[in-house]
């Protein structure tokens, strides 16, 4: 007997930095002052939070020392952005 697993893919993507901006709540802690934390440019920061531009490797691995999160967290969910923005312009396409 064979089974399959089925997937459910989201039809609507989410940023990452809809997650940064929920903790970033969580912690009583503005965008302004978490750029600051990472060397960063606040409008780097804004452009983070509102899916304008994505979470590198090296704004994950400074996201997990201010925030104690996993860079491989913010990472993973970067990618999933990623893939399903893709996906749903390729179907768009089709």
């Amino acid at each position: 007997m064979t089974t399959s697993k089925k997937s459910v893919l989201s039809d609507r993507p989410v940023s990452p930095g809809a997650s940064l901006a929920q903790e970033l709540k969580a912690r009583g802690m503005t965008e302004q002052e978490l750029a600051a934390t990472l060397n960063l440019p606040a409008h780097a920061m804004s452009d983070i939070i509102s899916g304008k531009d994505s979470i590198t490797s090296d704004v994950a691995a400074g996201l997990e020392q201010a925030l104690g999160i996993s860079a491989e967290f913010w990472l993973n969910l970067e990618a999933i952005y990623q893939e399903t923005l893709a996906r749903l312009q390729e179907a768009k396409a089709v």
